[in-house]
């Protein structure tokens, strides 16, 4: 997750928490609706009223204006009977302490990551913890192959070309077949609905053992709820709750700018590449973040930045108004077949395709096959190993002399923190020389065929 010329501190943990990356967060700004807003065709030319966390307003003319988009709860209201319910309920999003369940019987709406993190903090006060979905979801330990990180095992360009490459019920049959190697989902009432759907992992290492001694209960998606209780489909009896999280997601929407200068149809924002607005006379405006990508979304928004910024200085360009609007739409289709249509399923891509993309724009994208005869080991390392941001510095504008080295050495920083004792003769962490070689082959023959 770090940044391409900032490798992560050694001493930080590789998943580590919230509290590690607090400090380098600062206070957001929110924009005021009420803020003029000059017609980009006559002058390409934007200004905002930004308001701080002291509640200090002014005006900022901005001549490029990237935009963070924000996104808003989807309404609780939509559940029958909510009007009803005599007890508390929020969405996730006002949620800051598991105090708030000491002794009570909670209900958690939705099987997002965010949901369950609050189930399971929940569960540790709480007289009873349930979670209720109607599509299921994978469930996936932080700690993956061999105790290593997760996303430093699914997210190599070797297993980014088995999925994409592979036809899509066999690479479907492959997914299922790993995840549920950790544990059944369907014994525990987690099997997806649809496994034909790519759905986000959830990432929690305790639901399935806190599923198994009881703390946590699955049920089917809300029919209806009453004074007290809940009625879930498919079951006639009604569940006593004290208290309702909707983990229901967030409805895409941009408050300070005018409906007609990004349209957002069927929760879907019509962006080129996520990032810009297809029907603007000048690209003087852009969109960053608003992707889910199976992978850290850091790297992926720096990506952007570094895109965008190249095209705000005219040093990319472009496809025409219709090449953007035709692909903008057929997306639009391809992630509906692909991911199903609910909520906030049209933002998700592959990180490292996507990536690859816009690296490519800019003339950062690694070339493995280049590198396979000026620097093999690298080459290697880059195509079997994780797919860390270094590889984006390898080359073109912003290129890093560090990023070679960070990206052969960034094993050795990922268990740095772990390997706090350090048995004598133990074995490197470093995958063996025998190892890769016996790749070489393989290696040698997808590069020729698919690059």
């Amino acid at each position: 997750m770090g940044a391409p010329a900032l490798p992560r501190s050694p001493h930080i943990p590789g998943a580590g928490g919230d509290s590690a990356l607090l400090p380098y967060f600062r206070p957001p700004l929110s924009a005021s609706r009420n803020a003029p807003t000059l017609p980009p065709q006559a002058s390409g030319t934007w200004s905002r009223r930004w308001t701080g966390s002291r509640h200090r307003t002014s005006l900022m003319p901005l001549w490029f204006a990237a935009a963070i988009s924000p996104s808003h709860p989807s309404p609780c209201t939509v559940f029958p009977g909510i009007e009803r319910f005599r007890g508390q309920y929020f969405h996730s999003r006002q949620y800051k302490h598991p105090d708030v369940f000491q002794g009570k019987r909670v209900l958690v709406v939705g099987m997002g990551n965010s949901g369950v993190d609050i189930a399971v903090e929940a569960s540790r006060v709480a007289a009873k913890v349930t979670i209720c979905t109607g599509r299921g979801a994978w469930v996936l330990s932080r700690v993956f192959d061999h105790g290593y990180p997760w996303d430093m095992v699914f997210n190599t360009r070797l297993m980014s070309l088995i999925r994409n490459s592979l036809p899509g019920p066999l690479s479907r049959g492959l997914i299922n077949y790993r995840v549920n190697q950790w544990f059944n989902h369907e014994n525990y009432g987690l099997q997806p609905e649809k496994s034909c759907l790519v759905r986000e992992p959830v990432l929690n290492d305790d639901l399935p053992s806190y599923i198994l001694t009881g703390r946590i209960t699955i049920k089917p998606g809300v029919k209806e709820f009453k004074d007290s209780s809940v009625v879930f489909h498919n079951c006639p009896e009604e569940e006593p709750i004290d208290i309702i999280v909707f983990c229901t997601g967030y409805n895409v929407s941009f408050p300070f700018l005018e409906e007609a200068v990004i349209k957002v149809e069927n929760k879907h924002a019509s962006l080129y590449k996520y990032v810009f607005p297809t029907h603007l006379q000048r690209p003087t405006l852009a969109v960053l973040g608003l992707i889910k990508p199976l992978g850290a979304i850091m790297p992926v928004t720096e990506m952007q930045a570094r895109w965008v910024t190249r095209v705000f200085k005219g040093l990319c360009r472009l496809p025409p108004q219709s090449v953007m609007e035709k692909e903008v739409n057929e997306k639009k289709k391809n992630q509906v077949r692909r991911f199903g249509l609910s909520f906030d399923e049209v933002l998700k891509t592959d990180c490292l395709v996507y990536m690859d993309k816009l690296a490519s724009f800019i003339g950062a994208k690694p070339s493995v096959l280049g590198l396979l005869w000026r620097d093999p080991w690298l080459a290697l390392t880059i195509f079997f190993g994780p797919c860390t941001p270094y590889q984006y510095r390898l080359g073109g504008p912003g290129r890093w002399e560090g990023a070679r080295q960070a990206i052969l050495t960034q094993w050795d920083r990922t268990l740095k923190p772990t390997r706090t004792r350090v048995p004598a003769g133990s074995s490197s962490p470093c995958p063996s020389l025998l190892t890769v070689v016996g790749f070489l082959l393989l290696l040698a023959a997808v590069v020729f065929c698919f690059q």
